[in-house]
């Protein structure tokens, strides 16, 4: 698989520092997607898309791989009521992207709402979905929030055992 595709590209022409890094094909999920790269599961974010219980709107919400996200931590964030899970089909339609490549890079423009936990702001550098399976990114957090207008709010919490 190359390790370009319009997200890599509109990196470059927006002069954003970051690397790219070739994964399987099939939708591998963050823990699984971590430990092929041999990373850090806190740095390897996972991109979730929930919600808005009244509208339906949809919302990005990116957490730590080993976390899963707090949908009642996502409604404070938001200043909403209630959020709910998207079903993959649903994930799959509304984005318009493959679960395992779905990224809030791949939809700048399209007027999700992006909320990244707040652990991020910690990092050097953090890992996500280059917009397609089989291709992540790798790159300063401070520039995905800046890129998608997200807001960070402690949304991840631990997964149960």
């Amino acid at each position: 698989m190359p390790l370009t595709n319009n997200v890599t590209r509109m990196l470059v022409t927006r002069n954003v520092k970051f690397k790219a890094h070739e994964l399987p094909n099939e939708k591998l999920g963050g823990l699984e997607a971590a430990e092929f790269l041999g990373v850090d599961p806190v740095v390897m974010f996972k991109t979730f898309v929930a919600l808005h219980n009244d509208d339906g709107k949809a919302v990005l919400a990116l957490v730590p791989a080993n976390t899963e996200v707090d949908l009642k931590a996502l409604s404070s964030a938001l200043g909403t009521k209630k959020m709910s899970a998207a079903t993959l089909a649903q994930a799959e339609q509304l984005t318009g992207l493959q679960a395992g490549g779905i990224s809030p890079l791949a939809l700048i423009g399209k007027a999700f709402s992006v909320v990244i936990d707040e652990s991020a702001l910690a990092l050097k550098v953090m890992y996500l979905s280059a917009g397609e399976r089989g291709l992540n990114i790798s790159m300063a957090p401070d520039e995905v929030i800046r890129l998608t207008s997200a807001k960070t709010f402690p949304i991840g919490r631990e997964k149960p055992a």
